[in-house]
């Protein structure tokens, strides 16, 4: 029996039927390359015996109304690998619309909270971008959605590492056990012993929290702090979200990144969210929507390398500006470098559990309180805490194998927020910068105009570069 953290639990409790919290990839496969030929059979079996070998795949939550403390993941002893994979084919011309369509379905649908949370589709007739692929074997798409109370950006890219191998005929790993069992006595009892000592956890918490507002506020007065929150000017996609989805994708070349960052002598990152706020400034700019202040975007941080507490999501955030009332391309990637500089300075002087710390004393009912709080605030047009989410997760640059069949892709794709209705989430692999977008069509319908305004970014930077 494991006991959720505090963070993970929370991603529990803010959950609505608006406000799904799981993520979710896209991963575009060459099945040319899987030995003997790929069938769906033969794809199912391989899962099933890649699972053993990943208790995160068969574990439940299990909670009671006796339980004072977070939820506890259990064994599922029911669990059947046919529940959670599923098999479609996509309406001709099974085109990129068709597959971010069906996607943008699935992503706006709840998990079952009774069975491990997870869920993986095949979708097959899907017609690749390479035409020598298509006539080779033929692409599928594998959209896996994780709840985010069971995955961080760092866990879950590890979690799809165990899926995925660096040659095509792998053999499965060994099995690995799971947390086992536990009654509701036990999640009660042990429970009641975590509530009770939570106000000793205070001893540390108070003072850590202490002593960064008032170094956030000596930064602040020299110019050395990251954007504050509620300062971000709102835009179209800072609303309440439906619970609809849709989503788009874009792939660059990353030999194109590193050779701006070269040029420029800034980092990957800085490149990165040069890019996205190019095209959000486009974007916004066409539609005449362009606020005169920077759009700000939060930015997750891991903190798996200076945190010592349990959990499957070890993460901070830092806030970012885009710097998109900068006309100029290199200007603006010049001025997010330095910005980036001076917020990452202030996130490391943040102890790195903090936000960990106090989402252990909050219960379910405080979060759900302060959404619906929140959520209200909305309606009446109070300021947004940031504008949108942008992440960047680092993967694998030889090539990968899931299941047999080659990754071409993978496209990231992480929640959105009421007041936040869109994410950016991006994926270096094999190469290649795969970029996914998140929002709902009620607030972004034309979310296309956005991924392929990144190729348009990307040809500017670039260009800048050669000069």
């Amino acid at each position: 029996m494991q006991r959720l953290s505090g963070l993970d639990a929370s991603f529990l409790y803010l959950e609505t039927a608006s406000q799904p919290l799981h993520v979710c990839s896209i991963l575009e496969l060459d099945t040319s390359t899987v030995p003997g030929g790929y069938t769906f059979d033969h794809l199912r079996d391989g899962l099933e015996l890649r699972i053993k070998a990943m208790p995160e795949f068969r574990e439940r939550i299990a909670d009671n109304r006796f339980n004072l403390d977070h939820p506890v993941w259990l064994e599922d002893n029911d669990f059947d690998v046919d529940r959670h994979l599923h098999r479609i084919g996509l309406p001709s011309p099974g085109g990129r619309n068709e597959l971010a369509e069906i996607c943008g379905h699935i992503a706006s649908l709840p998990l079952d909270r009774s069975r491990p949370l997870w869920e993986m589709w095949v979708i097959e007739n899907v017609c690749g971008t390479s035409d020598e692929t298509a006539r080779a074997g033929g692409r599928i798409a594998v959209l896996t959605k994780v709840h985010h109370a069971a995955v961080d950006g760092v866990t879950g890219a590890n979690l799809m590492s165990k899926l995925c191998t660096t040659e095509a005929e792998a053999p499965a790993p060994d099995p690995v056990d799971g947390p086992g069992g536990g009654s509701d006595l036990e999640i009660a009892v042990s429970g009641a012993v975590r509530f009770a000592t939570r106000p000793l956890n205070l001893v540390n918490v108070v003072p850590n929290t202490l002593s960064t507002v008032i170094d956030t506020v000596k930064r602040a007065r020299t110019g050395q702090a990251m954007a504050p929150p509620f300062t971000a000017p709102k835009t179209v996609f800072n609303a309440n979200v439906t619970g609809r989805r849709n989503i788009a994708f874009a792939q660059l070349d990353l030999d194109d990144v590193k050779t701006v960052k070269n040029h420029f002598g800034v980092k990957v990152n800085d490149v990165v969210m040069a890019l996205v706020s190019g095209v959000l400034r486009t974007f916004l700019a066409e539609r005449g929507q362009l606020p005169d202040n920077s759009l700000v975007a939060m930015v997750p941080v891991s903190v798996h390398e200076r945190s010592d507490r349990p959990g499957r999501n070890q993460v901070s955030g830092m806030f970012a500006k885009l710097e998109t009332s900068i006309e100029d391309p290199v200007e603006r990637l010049k001025a997010i470098a330095s910005a980036n500089s001076v917020a990452k300075q202030h996130s490391s002087a943040i102890p790195a559990t903090l936000l960990q710390d106090w989402t252990q004393f909050a219960a379910p009912a405080v979060f759900g309180a302060a959404m619906r709080v929140y959520a209200s605030s909305r309606l009446s047009g109070a300021r947004p805490v940031h504008n949108l989410v942008v992440s960047n997760v680092p993967g694998p640059q030889g090539p990968l194998y899931m299941l047999g069949c080659e990754v071409k892709a993978m496209y990231p794709l992480g929640p959105i927020f009421h007041g936040s209705g869109l994410n950016v989430t991006v994926m270096s692999l094999s190469g290649n910068l795969d970029i996914g977008i998140v929002s709902c069509p009620e607030l972004v319908p034309d979310l296309w105009d956005l991924a392929d305004a990144f190729d348009l970014a990307m040809k500017e930077l670039l260009a800048a570069a050669k000069e």
